[in-house]
């Protein structure tokens, strides 16, 4: 795959929109406050902006440019900062409520719910594992489906708004969906081989750099199942 200078124009949107928060301390501070106050409209644009962006890599590595018909990139940064929103709050849900199931398993006395902001350690480790499991395991599959909707939705629309004004035929889309590769790959492999154990990476981090690894690693899943697609 040779670069083009639309992969160029890419890299300088990426790199335009990054660069600002390490040369300035100021904006970054900024971020940082905005971060924590508004938690979930922050996280909304963090997956609205790197999850299209890993999205649109995607298909450039799989089809070898960036026009598809019916792809639609403004439609699927609208959806994305709703179900980036979705996530958040899953994240502290299960963030608050995984390792005091953990406590109460291992018997630990708030020991595992008590690590979780604190340094690197044992206890943390297995919370963070208790909250990757359980999010994974109730939350990721509806999560996974649901994105599947929107994506059809979206290319059964043309890529267009117009997909925000059309009722989505939810019956029709999830008859039509291959429910094997939903089941067998999306669900049997992706979910214990990559999202458990990188999410357990993610809740071991401290919690403003949380939402923003996670959404990563929906770029990295993305670039990765382009690759693999190709071969």
């Amino acid at each position: 795959m040779k670069l083009t200078y639309r992969d160029l124009i890419l890299l300088l949107i990426i790199v335009a929109l990054f660069l600002p928060f390490f040369l300035s301390q100021s904006l970054y501070e900024a971020y940082h406050a905005c971060n924590a106050n508004h938690a979930i409209l922050i996280g909304g644009v963090k997956f609205a902006v790197l999850s299209t962006i890993g999205e649109v890599i995607a298909l450039r590595i799989r089809t070898g440019g960036y026009a598809l018909k019916g792809f639609g990139v403004v439609p699927r940064m609208v959806v994305w900062f709703f179900l980036g929103a979705w996530i958040v709050m899953a994240m502290r849900i299960f963030g608050a409520g995984a390792p005091l199931l953990a406590d109460y398993i291992f018997n630990a006395d708030g020991a595992i719910a008590g690590a979780m902001s604190q340094p690197v350690s044992w206890n943390k480790f297995v919370g963070a594992f208790f909250i990757s499991l359980l999010q994974n395991t109730a939350f990721a599959p509806v999560f996974m489906t649901l994105h599947k909707i929107t994506d059809t939705h979206i290319m059964q629309c043309g890529g267009g708004l117009r997909a925000f004004c059309t009722p989505i035929k939810f019956a029709d889309i999830m008859a039509g969906m291959n429910w094997r590769v939903q089941w067998n790959f999306v669900f049997k492999k992706t979910i214990p081989f990559f999202w458990v154990p990188a999410h357990t990476i993610t809740f071991m981090l401290p919690g403003e750099y949380q939402v923003l690894f996670a959404a990563f690693l929906g770029v990295v899943l993305g670039v990765i199942l382009a690759f693999a697609a190709n071969k």
